[in-house]
């Protein structure tokens, strides 16, 4: 039987290091630089027009 991707990467974040990571992540993303530049990110991968993150 062949193992799903999605549910590797469940028992993963499971895991100790899974944790850890899920901890860093969650740390990162409550700096407002950092989620103004991950909303940037996210913008030009789905293709948004000229968006600065300005309003």
């Amino acid at each position: 039987m062949m193992v799903s991707p999605l549910s590797k990467i469940s028992e993963f974040l499971k895991g100790p290091q899974g944790r850890k990571l899920t901890e860093q992540a969650k740390r990162y993303a409550q700096d407002p630089r950092n989620r103004a530049k991950a909303q940037q990110l996210i913008n030009k991968l789905r293709g948004g027009k000229g968006s600065s993150g300005k309003h």
